[in-house]
């Protein structure tokens, strides 16, 4: 199993990571979504990855897995509900800074960037920010911050208001529940590697203090407010991959993000939820691995 490392980034976050694949292989980040750290991507995504050449990088986000903490006043359910971010709150360019903080220093002048949900929105924000330092964007069920799109289901929301899991058991049980609510009957999910993941999560998390972090994270979605004309200002090549059942981040978030980027491609599967599933996984390694095959002009390498 690929170990833990850890860089200790200028602006004073500690970020965990892991490399896997050839050493002078293409370099590819996988940026993770709300709450999750880098275990969250499939180990099957990363051999496919891996098998083509690719050199994998995957990391746990500030606030999430066993990457640092921010000090910081943790916003309550109103905030969270109005969308109003505290004072002096992280968003979505600081988290993107972590990202081009971590790619200098392991010396990566630019990567292909695969970003899920939240990690979407960071990998658009690095392409945009930063587009000197990202080689293709592939933003995977992911949105643009107008809240006229993307929005999760009621029933979502509801099952998200519950109060912080107290045990590694109930916070099992409660992965299981919203995965379940959250994936799909045509892309059925494997409770038997959901329930190791939740598990571990657990673990590397540091139990409930992983709460905390997780309203912190969504303060920085929130404090990041509408990002469409910065999504605008892409110019590589990206690919927009969303499901029709989503019911986390409405499909109307993917097309947007599509719509924004000039030639972007966008790919909705049908009876695709919010979860990679094991039969998806060969798909999504497929439709990236196609992009990093263009070059900048969109034309085959």
């Amino acid at each position: 199993m690929t170990q833990d490392s850890f860089a200790d980034l200028p602006g004073g976050q500690r970020i965990c990571y892991r490399e896997d694949g050839p050493a002078d292989g293409v370099p590819l980040v996988l940026i993770a979504g709300l709450g999750l750290d880098l275990t969250s991507w499939p180990q099957r995504m990363i051999d496919g990855f891996t098998e083509r050449g690719f050199r994998v990088l995957r990391f746990d986000n500030r606030d999430a897995g066993c990457s640092g903490r921010i000090k910081a006043p943790n916003p309550g359910k109103l905030s969270q509900l109005l969308a109003r971010p505290l004072p002096g709150a992280y968003d979505l360019g600081d988290m993107a800074a972590d990202t081009v903080g971590l790619l200098d220093h392991l010396d990566v002048g630019s990567a292909h960037l695969v970003g899920m949900s939240m990690g979407g929105m960071i990998a658009q924000t690095v392409a945009a920010r930063h587009p000197e330092r990202v080689t293709t964007l592939t933003s995977i069920f992911s949105t643009t911050g107008d809240r006229k799109v993307g929005q999760p289901a009621r029933s979502t929301l509801l099952r998200m208001a519950k109060g912080p899991a107290r045990t590694v058991e109930q916070s099992v049980r409660r992965h299981l529940s919203l995965m379940g609510h959250l994936g799909s009957a045509a892309y059925p999910l494997d409770k038997d590697v959901e329930t190791a993941w939740a598990t571990s999560l657990w673990e590397r998390a540091g139990g409930m203090r992983a709460r905390s972090g997780i309203a912190r994270q969504i303060g920085a979605i929130q404090a990041s407010g509408d990002r469409t004309a910065e999504v605008r200002r892409i110019t590589c090549p990206t690919l927009v991959v969303h499901g029709d059942t989503d019911r986390m981040v409405h499909r109307s978030g993917g097309r947007a993000t599509a719509d924004a980027v000039r030639g972007a491609r966008f790919v909705e599967i049908p009876g695709m939820g919010h979860h990679i599933a094991p039969d998806l996984v060969d798909r999504l390694v497929e439709l990236t691995t196609d992009l990093a095959a263009l070059d900048a002009t969109g034309e085959s390498r």
